[in-house]
């Protein structure tokens, strides 16, 4: 039967919404009775007419019941739509070409050279890189029901799916939202293998596909073993300010990545197994893969003698059935922690990968092209980005952990005349250098060190077991948070060094080390600070034994709660292109790493646009990308959104490689544009630092806001602060700032100050209205905060602000004050007559929803009175907790 074309697909998705919805209320009326359908009709009617405040107070359990009720909606109306962008998104690839397809197609009307394009295109490395940072406050439990709701809505109407449904949101109700206990790292890793299994099982050999048969019409052909996409992981190497994380952990995490991922892999092996029924009485093999059967074979007796009998005249069989066996003992292996034996487990994923390529070799040059690259190359492709652990695992601790250990070692030698902890950054620089020139160690194994210092120590010989059990892929970057100066970084390298990592006289450097800038003060130095490294001569060398690539993490969450958006994403731009320019001299390549979070104010929003607003040149086709919380659900928990996902970015990535590698911006507007920029963020920072600095704030903060409850959610394993930090809001983390403005909807860190900075160029109206139109960096940066300044409700939050002290609430007044400026000057600058004009099916989604938040706020509001009046009781905190899990649901966004 032939689609109805005259249908809209709003529509569609209204009509979605309303049947599980319904299916929503007949459940609520049949397990918990018809009063409760009838309450949370009544409470949206007086939401809608704006008269919640003349509901009678209701009980706890009858709040809990209700609050329940409006996230079980919202859950459904999510998901919903989620199922309705794969579709639109899936639509639009086949009516207007995908995202490669478009990609590529710009490329080819460039016309650039072949040799060149081919190089460049060689270069192309995407990492997506899971955290476990606490964000998704939806439980594992309640998203497996959301995805059963969305397979089920992709089904065609029937009786059996309208019963499953209804079974599906029925157990959706009866699921508890909250979490007993918060989860340990290897629960988050649990988490995270889930969709990386997924991904790697569907999404990624797919778009790989794609790539390869979009760039055959430019003559360019994608070798099988290539990776320009992969997956990277934090869960259980994050150590900054998370004392759960062990280097025991560490080790556990990667043994539980590498059961998972050779099981996946097994059943990989498997299916091709059984396609690959090539007999050799119809067509031949290489005798390159006949001489690999005969050598693996009598080391492999646990390859049952019937299939040495049943396939004995199909030798493509026969193989994969010895791979199968193979990548089963390195499985035993890995949870036994004995040693590789050769012949029989895989050292590494390279082994694995050497012998599919065999295949792929045979099967190409005996059968052909077109059975090659189907699923013999599709396997080919997966373990080659995946390898045995589905993703690379990067770790990180904090700078100072690295001095406080390196200290202690040298202060025991006594070579230096003062105290390592009294030198100040140069003269440390100077004696760490020249510790890494020589191969002397600083002490024998154990390290004389404190309880804490060797904790950090020990971190490193759980890189070098993973790196000696796993393979070199495992674990290939060491991030340094907080680093200040080149001497931070050093004093990594020399832990690396006692560790065995790192010997440049022998020219070992088993894992290259990353600098994270985090805040305003560290990007406004980059240029300092990669001068000093690439200029000390021992780390010079050590770039050069890691192929002279460095890999530099940029800090979006931090900067922001620093410094506002504004300079936030100004100067992480100009440190992208300082950064460039000194790589430039060097003769380095450069990695960047974006630690983007979910949140505009943590650095969040679309994907694609953020990419290509990138500057020119330092996409250089590598991006890493930090995906966390509610983002990884909403992005990679349906099959058809994680595959454009995973497409777009590899898509935003091969353009901007290829396309953007000079500035797209002639040299006057640069300059013009440059120095407005330069204006509008001194303005802003000013503005936000000038809110920051206001007396009482932090009180304001705390007592406006839930976010005193984010701990009691148990989203997380890692602390809402580092240990041994201050109360104030300096050492209050990122995430939970976010957090408390977003739930009591003031939203400060997503908008703030921008409408000061705009306020500042307002003389320049034209030439802001020629950068929004002309300069995808302004657009995208404006088009963020607009979606956040909708997201803001300030009516709401004058209802929170009624809970702080009386002296603290005309802080409200500067916060609206600095709201209506933004919004003011920005619809100067785009034309438009309200926000996102340009994109009404957002706004009228947001305005709907509405309707259903309202009433969160309001009981939230209301058991957070009593709650702050000291009632005691565990109901109320539980009913607390709901609403918090209610309004992250409502809002899309936790922090």
């Amino acid at each position: 039967m032939e689609p109805d074309r005259t249908r809209s697909p709003d529509k569609d998705l209204r009509r979605d919404i309303r049947r599980v919805t319904s299916i929503l209320g007949e459940t609520l009326a049949r397990t918990e009775g018809e009063d409760l359908l009838a309450l949370v009709e009544q409470v949206r009617a007086h939401a809608k007419s704006g008269s919640l405040h003349e509901l009678p107070d209701f009980d706890l359990a009858t709040i809990t019941r209700l609050v329940r009720a409006f996230t079980a909606y919202f859950h459904l109306a999510n998901i919903t739509e989620q199922v309705h962008r794969g579709r639109a998104l899936t639509r639009a690839s086949i009516e207007e070409g995908g995202w490669l397809e478009r990609a590529v197609a710009r490329i080819a009307d460039a016309e650039l050279d072949r040799d060149e394009l081919a190089d460049l295109l060689g270069q192309v490395a995407v990492r997506p890189v899971f955290t476990a940072h606490p964000t998704e406050v939806a439980r594992r439990s309640t998203i497996d029901k959301l995805r059963r709701v969305a397979a089920l809505l992709a089904e065609p109407d029937s009786p059996r799916r309208t019963r499953r449904l209804e079974e599906a949101v029925e157990l959706l109700w009866l699921t508890d939202e909250i979490r007993i206990e918060p989860p340990e790292p290897t629960d988050e890793a649990r988490n995270v293998v889930y969709y990386l299994e997924g991904l790697s099982g569907g999404a990624l050999p797919d778009v790989l596909e794609e790539l390869r048969d979009r760039l055959v019409p430019l003559g360019l052909e994608l070798p099988p073993d290539v990776r320009p996409l992969r997956f990277g992981s934090w869960v259980g190497g994050d150590r900054d300010g998370n004392p759960h994380v062990t280097p025991a952990t560490t080790r556990e995490v990667l043994t539980l990545q590498a059961v998972h991922g050779t099981r996946l892999l097994r059943t990989l092996v498997d299916r091709l197994r059984r396609e690959l029924s090539v007999s050799d009485h119809v067509s031949s093999v290489s005798d390159e893969l006949t001489e690999r059967i005969g050598l693996l074979l009598p080391g492999l007796p646990e390859v049952e003698p019937r299939y040495r009998r049943l396939n004995a005249e199909e030798p493509y069989r026969l193989f994969l059935t010895c791979v199968h066996v193979r990548l089963g003992l390195t499985e035993q292996r890995i949870l036994d922690g004995t040693h590789h034996v050769p012949g029989r487990d895989y050292a590494d994923d390279t082994e694995l990968l050497d012998d599919l390529l065999l295949l792929h070799r045979s099967v190409l040059a005996h059968q052909g092209r077109v059975v090659a690259s189907g699923e013999v190359e599709r396997l080919v492709r997966t373990v080659a980005a995946t390898g045995l652990t589905l993703a690379t695992l990067d770790v990180r601790e904090h700078s100072a952990k690295h001095h406080a250990a390196v200290g202690q070692l040298l202060d025991r030698v006594g070579e230096l005349a003062t105290p390592y902890a009294d030198l100040d950054r140069a003269g440390r620089l100077k004696v760490l250098s020249e510790e890494l020139a020589g191969r002397r160690p600083l002490a024998r194994s154990p390290l004389p060190l404190d309880a804490d210092a060797t904790v950090t120590a020990e971190t490193f010989r759980a890189i070098r077991w993973a790196l000696d059990s796993l393979g070199p892929r495992v674990v290939e970057s060491y991030i340094i948070s907080m680093t200040h100066d080149a001497d931070d970084v050093l004093a990594a390298v020399v832990l690396a060094r006692e560790a065995g990592l790192v010997d440049l006289p022998a020219g070992v450097a088993r894992i290259g080390f990353v600098p994270l800038l985090e805040t305003v003060d560290e990007l406004e130095q980059t240029e300092f600070i990669l001068d000093a490294l690439f200029g000390d001569a021992s780390y010079r060398q050590l770039l050069r034994l890691r192929g002279d690539v460095q890999e530099l993490m940029l800090g979006y969450s931090d900067s922001n709660k620093a410094g506002g958006i504004t300079t936030s994403q100004w100067q992480i731009q100009l440190a992208q292109r300082r950064a460039r320019d000194v790589a430039r001299r060097y003769g380095v390549r450069l990695r960047f790493f974006h630690g983007r979070g979910g949140s505009v104010g943590r650095g969040g929003g679309p994907t694609y646009d953020a990419i290509m607003a990138l500057p020119s040149g330092t996409v250089d086709g590598e991006v890493k990308i930090t995906e966390q919380g509610e983002v990884i659900s909403d992005k990679y928990a349906l099959p058809a959104l994680a595959r454009q996902n995973l497409e777009l970015a590899l898509a935003a990535t091969v353009e901007a490689s290829v396309l953007h590698r000079t500035d797209r911006r002639t040299p006057e507007q640069a300059r013009r544009w440059d120095r407005t920029m330069d204006r509008i963020s001194s303005a802003a920072h000013a503005r936000y630092r000038g809110l920051v600095a206001e007396p009482g704030l932090a009180e304001y903060f705390v007592t406006s806001t839930p976010v005193d409850l984010l701990g009691a959610l148990h989203i997380g394993s890692r602390p809402a602060r580092r240990p041994d930090s201050g109360a104030g809001l300096d050492d209050l983390r990122a995430i939970p700032w976010v957090f408390g403005w977003t739930q009591s909807r003031q939203i400060v860190p997503g908008w703030f100050g921008v409408g000061s900075g705009l306020a500042a160029v307002a003389e320049e109206v034209e030439a802001l209205q020629e950068m929004y139109a002309e300069w995808q960096f302004f657009r995208t940066f404006l088009g963020n905060v607009s979606m956040t300044l909708v997201k803001t409700d300030l009516d709401i939050a004058e209802r929170y602000v009624g809970l702080a002290p009386d002296r603290l609430r005309p802080l409200l007044e500067v916060v609206r004050a600095e709201y209506d400026l933004t919004v003011q000057r920005l619809l100067a600058v785009t034309g438009d007559q309200a926000l996102l004009d340009d994109e009404p099916t957002l706004r009228t989604t947001l305005e709907i929803r509405e309707n259903y938040l309202e009433p969160l706020h309001h009981l939230q509001i209301e058991l957070l009175g009593r709650y702050r009046r000291g009632e005691d009781d565990p109901a109320l905190e539980r009913a607390l907790l709901l609403t918090i899990n209610g309004i992250a649901a409502g809002m899309r966004n936790t922090g």
